[in-house]
Order: structure tokens, then sequence, then C-alpha cells
């Protein structure tokens, strides 16, 4: 490279010189610790940013909810049971609703539980239709893992804002992993409790029958907290259907009609999978 050329400026300094220049620029304007709306839309235009996601991204702060509370012991020491996403999204509500349920439908082991205006929930799809689903997508390539197939329900409330807006708040039941997880520890510890018991019993030194205890809860204790990286991945899966909306890559296709059946259901997964 010559000294003369500009040398190429990276993602991290990139945001702290936007950062700096945005500083620099509400400072001039001594605008105090707040601004209105038409403030904050007069400052984007004037550094570049378009009305429309200003405008989008001030819906999604005044309708954020708060984060999930951290409960008792047993949610520190494994996690919350239930987790939530949410997202304003461009699109009328009946429309977003639409996409939201056909995006599930294709890319989730879910079926409707229950849907009303505004508000649907869904659960694990099962039976022979959930173990096709799984075998088209092993056999398909499966570009889109399924990520919410092990919670209990997954809950979608649509609210309408601004014209052209819709509010989306997304939440999953995680209790059903997070009792497995539990399950499985306690019953390492108790392995450990016992075994030690019953090394006392048979009259070894105390110090040799303890040692299968410290092993087991540490085990036990090991297993609660894989806990964790299953909460992530039902997150992931949450943020990518609002992504999806917010992408607006979801095309309303045929669909099935009620009385299709089982048959129905398996020539759709066979289209599906000559199409992959």
């Amino acid at each position: 490279m010559s000294e003369g050329s500009p040398g190429r400026i990276d993602r991290a300094a990139l945001e702290r010189i936007i950062q700096r220049a945005a500083e620099l620029q509400t400072a001039e304007r001594d605008m105090g610790d707040s601004l209105t709306s038409d403030e904050l839309i007069a400052l984007g235009k004037e550094v570049g940013i378009p009305g429309r996601y200003l405008q989008q991204a001030l819906l999604e702060e005044r309708t954020r909810l708060g984060k999930l509370g951290a409960g008792g012991v047993l949610e520190r020491v494994t996690g919350p049971s239930q987790i939530a996403a949410q997202r304003v999204v461009r699109g009328n509500a009946d429309a977003v609703e639409a996409a939201l349920l056909e995006w599930i439908d294709k890319n989730e082991l879910l079926c409707v539980q229950r849907q009303q205006t505004g508000r649907i929930t869904w659960e694990p799809l099962g039976g022979i239709q959930a173990a096709f689903r799984r075998s088209t997508a092993a056999f398909g390539g499966g570009k889109r893992p399924f990520m919410l197939s092990r919670v209990a329900t997954v809950s979608a409330t649509i609210v309408p804002l601004e014209a052209g807006f819709s509010h989306v708040a997304l939440s999953a039941d995680t209790r059903g992993i997070r009792g497995e997880h539990l399950g499985i520890g306690a019953a390492m510890a108790g392995m450990g409790v016992a075994g030690a018991a019953a090394l006392v019993t048979l009259g070894a030194l105390l110090p040799i029958a303890l040692l299968p205890l410290p092993v087991a809860l540490g085990l036990g204790y090991g297993v609660m907290r894989r806990y964790g990286p299953a909460l992530a991945r039902v997150q992931l899966g949450l943020e990518r259907a609002l992504d999806s909306l917010e992408q607006g890559t979801n095309t309303l296709q045929r669909k099935l009609p009620d009385n299709a059946g089982i048959l129905g259901l398996l020539a759709e997964e066979v289209r599906r999978t000559l199409k992959s």
C-alpha cells in the first residue's frame, strides 16, 4: 500500500467514530437530557438516517418490554423457565400474523393450539406428522434446523401501532426443558449420596466413603448448567422468526385444504423436499 492511499477502517473503529461524531453533533445543538420525537427525526435527517428507520426504532423503544425478573434461587442457578423476544416490524397486524403463521408452519415442529385476534399459541407437533417432518428435513438437507420443538408452548402477540407498523412479542415456555436437566442432575446427585451411604454401611473409611459424593454433585451441577445453551437455542429460534418478519422474505404460498388429511401432508412434505 502506498503512503498516500487511505487505510481501511475496521468495524470496531467505525462504531467508535460514529458514536463520537454523534456526541459532537448533539453537543453543538445543546439538546439537554431528552429529545422529542420530532427533534429526533430532524437530527436523524441531518446525519443522513432515513426517517422510516428512526420511526421504526422509536416505536421499538416505546413498546420495549421489561426483562423477566431474576426469580428465585432455581432461576439463578439454572435459568428462567420462560424467555421472550420482541420486534417492531413493517406491515399491518393481519399481514404480519399470516406471515408468522406461515413461517412457523414451514420451519418449526409446532402446530396451532389456539388462535385469537392478535394472539396465537403453538404447541409441539407430535405423532407421525412430527416424525415425517424430521425425516424429510434430514433427507432434504435441513437448511433450517428446528429450534423450538422442545418447548411446551410458544405464544405470539401482534399489536398494531402506527400506520404500517406492528409490534410482535414472542414468548416460549421452557419449563419442560429445565425440568429434564434438573431431573438428571438430581438423579446423579442422589446416586452419589446413595453410593456414599452404601460405602459407610459396608464399613469403608469415611474419607473413602465420601469420595463419590463430590463427584456426583459436580456431574449433577454440570448437567443442570447445560440448560443455559438449550435456553440460548430457544432464544435464537424466537429471534429467527422475528428476523423473517423484519426482512419481509415471507410470501404466503398455496395451502392445503383443511380436509387434506395425512395424505395431503405427505404430498406437501414430498414437494418441499424435492424443491430443496
